[in-house]
């Protein structure tokens, strides 16, 4: 109960407790704090067994904790046999080079290749920048030199928009 709490601070609540009540009621103050706890400790127990009773012998390993909704989602992923892919893809995932990917997109900066051949797809000479699978890659910028349709822009038509 107590196990955060350091001995600075264990200290100054003795001299606090010691200028609230005084030297003389102390005791007393201590033995009716320490009785008012173990009541409430009680009387929390016996709500406990009531409820385990009334629930029924179905529920006899039922505990209090597994209503935290962090312990009871903790269980039921444990328990889960399809999360345990979802725990393999997770483990595939890079975010920090999935990152470092769209930053150099940002800035401009050529990323590194992850193609397994480095060689450039069949769609780049249609003037789409494509990645190693042959989807186009929309982080890179097409350069508008090899685009044929850049060389005249449409007309513009107020009417339209």
């Amino acid at each position: 109960m107590f196990s955060d709490i350091g001995a600075l601070e264990l200290v100054t609540l003795v001299v606090l407790a010691v200028l609230v009540f005084g030297p003389d009621k102390l005791p007393k103050v201590i033995q009716d704090v320490s009785r008012f706890i173990r009541k409430v400790r009680e009387f929390s127990d016996s709500a406990k067994e009531d409820i385990r009773s009334e629930l029924g012998p179905e529920f006899k390993d039922f505990e209090f904790e597994d209503l935290n909704p962090k312990t009871f989602l903790r269980k039921q992923m444990e328990q889960n046999e399809d999360l345990r892919d979802l725990k393999e893809l997770r483990g595939s995932f890079d975010l920090k080079k999935e990152m470092n990917d769209v930053a150099d997109a940002v800035h401009g900066r050529e990323p590194q290749p992850s193609a397994v051949n480095g060689s450039p797809s069949a769609g780049a000479s249609s003037g789409a920048v494509t990645s190693a699978n042959g989807t186009p890659d929309l982080l890179k910028k097409q350069d508008k030199r090899d685009d044929p349709g850049t060389a005249e822009r449409p007309p513009y038509d107020s009417d339209a928009t």
